[in-house]
């Protein structure tokens, strides 16, 4: 019997950034005996209660499938022990696993975590890199511990991150990137050993999950932290500024270091005041030039071009938002 059919691997993930992981272990024949997910939520605007898209792939390969709300249930760790795993894999999972968990796979817990370790450990690597400014992130494979992403490291590979990219755009990259590194490193660690490299935790940084606050556009701020600010919560939460004492959703922006300026004598303008619009976009002064806004989205109605919104409505010259 081949070692991929004698090892007994729980995978445990949530997103779609998950599913090409899973999909690394069936092509590869590893022994898959179950998977943990989260629990279906309701969604959309009927409340449909849907699937993780981890548990709709699971199904797809008829694997055993387990959602409880919390991984430090008693209840929850032994059905993990009942499954006998020897290794645990997990991706964006989106649970802190106990030290009871850690402790039940012979080949320890495994996370493929979307940030070059030490920096950006947490739930929202992707999100927090882009928006500061980052030119390069990857994936870390890591042995977990009880600490918040503090585990030994096991082996990366770095993702470059291009002025065009959002966190939509990287969540795939760095989704295609963990897997294709999942799939050189399993091999290695369960018939070789590899010599895991703990973290430099004078290095950390921490990227936590984004609140509505985060969302905010803060007009004082430079174009281009303003441009980072805007991609890297697209396409989703979304950034946002209020327009006539509604929330205006922005969705696009172009990069200011490509962009040059349509107006003049901006200087006098406080920051978040239109200087102009047309097809092209919406001019708004920032804290150090101007930045041009080309996809919004108005309270109450669908994502659309600045051009298509400029074929029937109008913001002013002058008109503040943030105000």
């Amino acid at each position: 019997m081949s070692l991929t059919k004698q090892i007994r691997i729980v995978f445990m993930g949530t997103p779609d950034f998950a599913v090409p992981s899973l999909k690394v272990l069936m092509e590869q024949e590893w022994n898959v005996v179950g998977v943990v997910t989260q629990p279906d939520r309701p969604k959309g605007r009927k409340k449909i209660l849907t699937p993780t898209p981890v548990k709709a792939e699971a199904l797809n390969h008829d694997i055993p499938v387990y959602q409880p709300h919390r991984m430090k249930d008693p209840e929850a760790i032994e059905q993990l022990k009942q499954l006998q795993p020897d290794l645990i894999v997990t991706a964006a999972f989106g649970q802190i696993l106990p030290k009871a968990v850690l402790d039940v796979p012979r080949f320890g817990c495994i996370n493929v975590h979307a940030s070059l370790l030490p920096k950006y450990r947490g739930g929202a690597p992707i999100h927090h890199a882009i928006k500061n400014g980052e030119s390069v992130t990857g994936v870390t494979i890591m042995y977990m511990a009880e600490g918040l992403d503090t585990g030994d490291m096991i082996s990366h590979v770095e993702v470059p991150i291009l002025d065009q990219d959002n966190t939509g755009t990287m969540f795939e990259k760095l989704s295609r990137s963990g897997a294709e590194l999942l799939k050189t490193t399993l091999p290695k660690l369960v018939e070789e050993g590899i010599q895991a490299e703990p973290q430099n935790h004078e290095e950390a940084s921490y990227a936590p999950n984004i609140q509505r606050e985060d969302e905010l556009i803060d007009w004082q701020k430079s174009s281009k932290k303003i441009f980072n600010h805007i991609r890297a919560l697209n396409p989703w939460p979304g950034s946002y500024t209020s327009w006539d004492g509604k929330v205006l959703k922005i969705w696009k922006s172009i990069n200011p270091d490509v962009r040059t300026l349509h107006s003049e004598n901006v200087n006098d303008a406080v920051p978040g005041t239109v200087i102009q619009m047309n097809k092209e976009g919406i001019e708004v002064k920032t804290g150090d030039g101007t930045i041009w806004l080309t996809e919004i989205q108005p309270a109450g109605k669908k994502r659309m071009d600045v051009a298509e919104f400029n074929k029937g409505s109008n913001i002013p010259e002058g008109t503040r938002f943030g105000s």
